[in-house]
């Protein structure tokens, strides 16, 4: 039989998905599953966007342009613009999902072996992404400690290399909701610029910052322009992960041309998507109002919960709909599988990711999960209920 290649052996599971045969097991032998393991918001997504979709009038579903509807393309410049982006049409690339934006701005940027720094625990796709692209990434922790700020730029310094050719965030953060300052980013800023680097950034949370905490684009750095590559989606902001509509966007006319031929190789990104993104675009403020409103009060109580623990730290995030906990066990891994295969508390259980998965440092995170607070209040009282009485009985309990 033909082998397969390297890089599909190399290719790293998702950890938020690679549980759930586990998951449908339990749920065969009559369990209820919380699932606080996937950023699937239980929120409506907006009526203006589903209505675009259910009204449209087409009559031949056509290949849009590569770069995406021109329409959606030009209103979308004006969302930017309402967050003081200086973004114009055509600094936008319409993708098919976030997903696709990350894997385009990766082959674009890099060539084969060229190296990225990624502060970790970081979204696990990042792992999957910069393999097919065949770059390497070189991971820098940040700690639960201090809620996992940015490291020291001293100590990005150590890990510059001839090969280094970006540096890579998440802001607000996934997999730990943290919220980058804008001291912290100017001075990203300045090392991409010392050292001729590209910095990515997938902002795809900016809607969920709390506290009153300011959010800051790498767009709102001046002086940088060649060096930045925004990443974004629809999924989160409208609740619309399936629709699949993400964007790539930056002021560097060179990394736009290239990223245009490799949308051209994949023809379009999908047009009723389009069309639902860019009715979405109306979504009136209340809607986020709402929104934030209701993750707020989720947040507040899963923190609360966690802390409450016997064992259990989790530091507060500032941004997104993620946290990462410590837990008193020998291996998040085994911990998250074992709930689910056999723990039953009233006939419930709950579903978390290991956070080992986030970590490209092998070992890293063995004690860690993330959570995902996208389920209703009532339901995240249960989920935390499964939980505590879980890390009571669980074999592996280290304290």
């Amino acid at each position: 039989m033909p082998k397969i290649s390297a890089k599909a052996n190399h290719m790293p599971p998702s950890p938020i998905r690679k549980l759930v045969p586990f998951a449908e097991q339990a749920k065969r032998e009559g369990r209820k599953v919380y699932h606080l393991n996937i950023g699937q918001p239980d929120i409506k997504t907006p009526e203006v966007m589903l209505n675009a979709i259910r009204n449209s009038k087409i009559e031949v579903i056509e290949y849009s342009h590569s770069a995406g509807i021109e329409s959606y393309r030009r209103k979308l410049a004006g969302y930017y613009q309402s967050f003081n982006m200086p973004v114009q049409m055509e600094d936008i690339m319409i993708t098919t999902g976030g997903s696709e934006a990350i894997e385009i701005a990766m082959m674009t940027c890099f060539n084969e072996g060229d190296e990225i720094i990624i502060p970790e625990p970081f979204y696990a796709n990042y792992n999957g992404f910069s393999c097919a692209a065949d770059v390497v990434v070189k991971p820098i922790r940040s700690t639960i400690e201090n809620g996992f700020a940015l490291p020291p730029i001293s100590e990005f310094e150590k890990l510059v290399t001839p090969k280094t050719k970006g540096i890579m965030i998440c802001n607000p953060g996934n997999p730990t909701g943290y919220l980058y300052t804008r001291e912290e980013l100017e001075a990203l800023k300045e090392l991409v610029l010392k050292h001729d680097l590209f910095l990515l950034s997938d902002e795809v949370y900016r809607e969920f910052c709390y506290d009153g905490k300011q959010y800051v684009s790498v767009m709102h750095l001046s002086g940088a322009d060649n060096n930045i590559v925004l990443l974004d989606s629809i999924s989160k902001r409208y609740s619309a992960c399936g629709a699949r509509i993400g964007a790539l966007i930056s002021k560097n006319k060179e990394v736009m041309a290239g990223a245009l031929k490799f949308a051209q190789a994949r023809l379009s990104p999908p047009t009723f998507g389009q069309i639902g993104a860019e009715a979405a675009l109306d979504t009136p403020q209340s809607y986020f109002d709402e929104v934030k409103a209701d993750y707020t009060a989720r947040r507040n109580f899963l923190i609360d919960a966690l802390n409450k623990m016997e064992g259990v730290f989790c530091p507060k995030p500032s941004g997104a709909f993620y946290c990462i906990a410590r837990l008193p066990i020998d291996n998040a891994d085994n911990f998250c599988q074992w709930l689910l295969e056999s723990f039953n508390h009233n006939g419930k259980t709950v579903m978390l990711a290991p956070a080992t998965g986030f970590y490209s440092t092998p070992g890293a995170g063995m004690n860690e999960v993330r959570l995902a607070y996208v389920l209703n209040l009532d339901d995240l009282k249960n989920a935390m209920e499964c939980l505590d009485a879980a890390l009571k009985v669980y074999p592996g309990r280290t304290n």
